[in-house]
């Protein structure tokens, strides 16, 4: 990745099996400059389908604000930190946002 895409900014959204996974997963993000910031939602309900069973699960959302090239060094905490055999870690471009805020969270993820 270049050094322009490297510093693109992306929000990922993780799902856990309850709140201690997602604190500890958020914290080591922060702690390791992986992530600016973490949202811990709860109340999340997951349908999937999972070796041939359709499962229904109470589910921790974390919505974590980073940049493209910190993308490997956080599905390697959760390779570390996450019980789930296949974590769910989806990355979505961030379009917009407050010129202040942008520079923040490419700031906190060096």
């Amino acid at each position: 990745m270049n050094d322009a895409a490297d510093h693109e900014p992306r929000v990922v959204y993780v799902t856990t099996p309850d709140v201690e996974t997602a604190r500890a997963i958020a914290a080591a993000l922060i702690e390791h400059h992986e992530a600016a910031c973490v949202n811990i939602v709860s109340g999340v309900e997951s349908v999937y389908r999972w070796q041939g069973r359709v499962e229904i699960d109470a589910e921790w959302l974390l919505v974590i604000k980073t940049r493209a090239g910190r993308l490997a060094a956080i599905d390697a905490r959760l390779a570390e930190l996450h019980p789930d055999d296949v974590p769910e870690r989806i990355a979505l471009p961030i379009v917009d946002g407050a010129p202040a805020y942008m520079s923040w969270l490419i700031e906190q993820t060096h």
